[in-house]
């Protein structure tokens, strides 16, 4: 013998045959007959948990533009939704207010903005924050050049979606 228990080898269970079953009378292997035949205790319940997906909706303005306030690092900073942005982009000032600048900004990369070209530091964020979504270590920039600031796609891929539909942005996670 193998050591498996109810198992026979193919040679033996050939010889031993088991006799003809009656279908007509027999349970459906499954259901609730079968699984509570002879046992007394009803079939178990299965539950499962529906998919969880949390959403915020934003409606667009009268020139099609989604605005919204996150907390950046705690501090409430002011967005415009970009998704041409490749990245989170923050004005010198939303950034000077969530605890970042000085010394630390070190402007090595030039990007072009609808504002011509400008000079950007690359920061990472700690938290972006919008009402109870919440992404840490968002890769950012700070832009010399910008009057407002910018959330890009830096943020937006780490959604599970986000749709814009009949002049409103859907975010999902």
């Amino acid at each position: 013998m193998d050591g498996s228990i109810g198992l026979r080898p193919a040679a033996a269970s050939a010889k031993t045959e088991s006799p003809p079953l009656d279908t007509k009378s027999a349970p459906v292997a499954g259901s609730p007959a079968a699984n509570s035949l002879g046992s007394g205790v009803p079939p178990p319940t299965i539950l499962r948990a529906a998919p969880s997906t949390h959403s915020l909706v934003y409606r667009a303005d009268l020139r099609g533009h989604v605005a919204l306030t996150a907390l950046v690092n705690g501090a409430p900073v002011r967005f415009l939704v970009d998704t041409g942005a490749s990245r989170v982009t923050l004005t010198l000032d939303d950034a000077r207010a969530a605890g970042i600048g000085g010394n630390e900004l070190v402007y090595n990369q030039r990007s072009q903005t609808a504002n011509g070209l400008a000079r950007e530091a690359p920061i990472t964020l700690r938290e972006i924050r919008i009402e109870q979504l919440s992404i840490d270590n968002v890769a950012a920039a700070v832009n010399e050049n910008l009057n407002v600031s910018l959330l890009g796609m830096s943020f937006l891929k780490r959604l599970k979606s986000f749709e814009m539909r009949e002049g409103a942005l859907t975010i999902s996670w």
